[in-house]
């Protein structure tokens, strides 16, 4: 008995030490807008074995402003080991987060590393290099897609994913980049078999939002215009319209990057721009509070060819709000998934049961 409580001190200072060395002698994150070659805003480097192989499976999570007892510290250990546990690839984690949240995620990844089945690498990038990188994108959607613009490191968070090709390091060519409250029931490389079907000049992949708050959201619009979007998804033809089936909108949950087109796209940088998207909320006389999942909704209607529409069974999403807050009639039409449930989404804070 005395041997193994020995063993666990010797075990916990170790653990101590190697995060203290990590805190001091971790690289400085790379200031720089857009990063060369191998460079990102790199913040701490993983522990794993130099003759791991670093694969093209690049997954990004948020974690920021946690604390020990905080829910999302839960969801991020709940999401790592889920992950871990059913990929058959090896995976490279990317994970933009604070020197206090690091602290957290760091030690989640040592204790997990012990017993994953498959070698896989993290990386650490720090949220305020990563806002600066992005104040521009953010100044440009705050006013449009935040219910609370004014608090500049938190908006930044809802961004991100637009803002990713210029923190990835420039071989980085795909990712995803999840949200933490998500359960995976099937493989993970089976999210990125889905860049196989990307049309050619898809630049995201993104599964329809599974609640009418678009229909909401757009309500003063579709007063005044003859449109599918808003309306749920249905066999019937609207002929002479972009959507004729219906556009519920995009969750961006899970998100799919193609970087590389990303980067080189003109399109994507005119969208993005101050004059474009001020023109499209007023076309869609919109006001969102969503975030990126806002404008990714009104892109992918305005430009249909800039989004993949990945099926529903990619993003389950399980919020049933909407259903008791005005949209009892018609929230089934639009929370229905028939396809083959791959990830839920715990959306709304929602239990998921396994």
């Amino acid at each position: 008995m005395n041997r193994l409580k020995f063993l666990i001190v010797i075990n916990l200072i170790a653990f101590i030490i190697l995060v203290f060395f990590y805190d001091v002698f971790s690289p400085k994150v790379q200031n720089k807008k857009f990063p060369s070659k191998n460079e990102s805003v790199l913040y701490l480097k993983s522990l794993t074995p130099e003759n791991v192989t670093r694969t093209g499976y690049n997954v990004w999570l948020i974690f920021t402003k946690v604390a020990e007892n905080s829910p999302l510290k839960l969801k991020f250990q709940n999401l790592i080991d889920n992950v871990l546990n059913v990929t058959s690839v090896p995976l490279n984690f990317h994970v933009i987060t604070d020197s206090l949240s690091r602290r957290i995620a760091l030690s989640q990844f040592v204790n997990v590393s012990s017993h994953a089945k498959h070698p896989f690498d993290w990386n650490f990038y720090d949220i305020n290099e990563v806002s600066n990188i992005m104040k521009d994108i953010v100044a440009v959607l705050t006013p449009h897609f935040s219910s609370k613009p004014g608090t500049y490191y938190s908006d930044a968070l809802f961004y991100i994913s637009l803002g990713l090709y210029r923190i990835a390091p420039l071989d980085q060519e795909m990712a995803v980049i999840l949200d933490c409250d998500l359960y995976f029931k099937d493989d993970i490389v089976l999210l990125f078999r889905e860049f196989d079907r990307f049309k050619g000049d898809a630049l995201f992949g993104l599964a329809p939002e599974l609640s009418p708050v678009y229909l909401h959201c757009l309500h003063k619009y579709r007063l005044s215009a003859n449109t599918t979007f808003g309306n749920f998804y249905n066999l019937n033809s609207t002929s002479g319209l972009v959507h004729p089936h219906g556009f519920q909108g995009y969750n961006s949950g899970v998100v799919l990057l193609n970087l590389r087109r990303i980067r080189e796209s003109q399109l994507y940088s005119k969208v993005l721009s101050e004059s474009f998207v001020d023109y499209l909320v007023e076309k869609y006389m919109f006001k969102g509070h969503l975030g990126d999942q806002d404008f990714y909704t009104l892109v992918g209607y305005e430009y249909p060819n800039l989004i993949q529409t990945l099926h529903c069974g990619f993003n389950r999403q399980l919020c049933t709000w909407w259903k008791y807050h005005g949209y009892n009639d018609v929230f089934d039409n639009y929370f229905k998934c028939t396809h083959k449930i791959v990830i839920l989404h715990g959306n709304c804070n929602t239990k998921i049961l396994r």
